[in-house]
């Protein structure tokens, strides 16, 4: 009898467990607080969770790399620009999860940078039922160029792109860590990291007027692309400086072009 009761206590104990857990991931969305661990070190990153969220489907899962000036480790101010604010905006255009890790400061998205972002990536695939046909690479600035060289090194891996501002050659007043450097193809950059990426899709943006990333840096990449018979589309903005990423975000187009995009099984 007494064996009877424990055996009916535990199994009790973990059926409450198993219910807390599920309420949950039911019930908590919106932006969540995360920790990815890389050679000792800890990470904070965030995933963004949409209102209706809930494990019984599979969820488009984007990947956002913000710019050098939301470097740092609080796990926070990488939301508070770009793709995070379009969502406080209007979450009811963001049907998906978003992860938002935050790169440190005095360095670009490359090395142990990429490391913590893709494993954040996978984790929350893992974690709230992302679908591995529908992950999604963005960026501004800084993280437009991270865009384009975290997709080359992982083909296949992303269903669609979007850079924003970014480039392949970063410009003499932002330069690359040696490391990172030291990656940029040295003989014809934008052919070379067009043919890594091959045909995944790709939207580039900028605008016309941005005095800190030259436009020219998009302009070359889209048409090493087309050059390459890439699958590119390219919106210059006339006028508008280095922050274009507000009008970009804003725009219900861009949102549903990247999500309508899937790899193949």
């Amino acid at each position: 009898m007494f064996c009877l009761r424990m055996t009916l206590y535990f199994f009790l104990l973990a059926t409450v467990a198993y219910a807390k857990e599920n309420y949950f991931q039911m019930r908590q969305t919106g932006f969540l607080n995360r920790t990815v661990t890389i050679n000792q070190t800890t990470y904070r990153y965030q995933v963004y969770l949409p209102a209706n969220f809930t494990t019984k489907q599979k969820w488009p899962v984007i990947l956002f790399l913000h710019g050098a000036g939301e470097r740092g480790d609080d796990g926070i101010f990488q939301t508070q620009v770009g793709l995070g604010a379009a969502i406080r905006q209007h979450p009811e255009r963001f049907p998906c999860i978003v992860v938002f890790p935050q790169c440190r400061r005095n360095r670009v998205w490359y090395g142990e940078m990429e490391q913590q972002a893709l494993q954040a990536l996978d984790e929350s695939i893992k974690k709230f039922n992302g679908d591995p046909q529908r992950v999604y690479l963005t960026g501004l600035s800084m993280g437009g160029y991270g865009t384009f060289y975290i997709a080359s090194r992982h083909p296949g891996k992303f269903a669609a792109l979007a850079s924003i501002c970014g480039g392949v050659v970063p410009p003499p007043t932002f330069p690359f860590p040696p490391d990172a450097a030291a990656k940029i193809p040295t003989e014809q950059p934008y052919a070379t990291i067009a043919q890594r990426l091959g045909k995944t899709p790709v939207w580039i943006f900028h605008g016309d007027a941005d005095d800190v990333i030259p436009v020219t840096e998009s302009r070359q990449m889209a048409e090493a692309l087309r050059t390459l018979g890439g699958n590119v589309k390219y919106t210059e903005y006339a006028g508008v400086t280095h922050n274009s990423w507000d009008r970009v975000y804003a725009e219900p187009e861009f949102i549903s072009w990247l999500l309508s995009n899937r790899l193949a099984k």
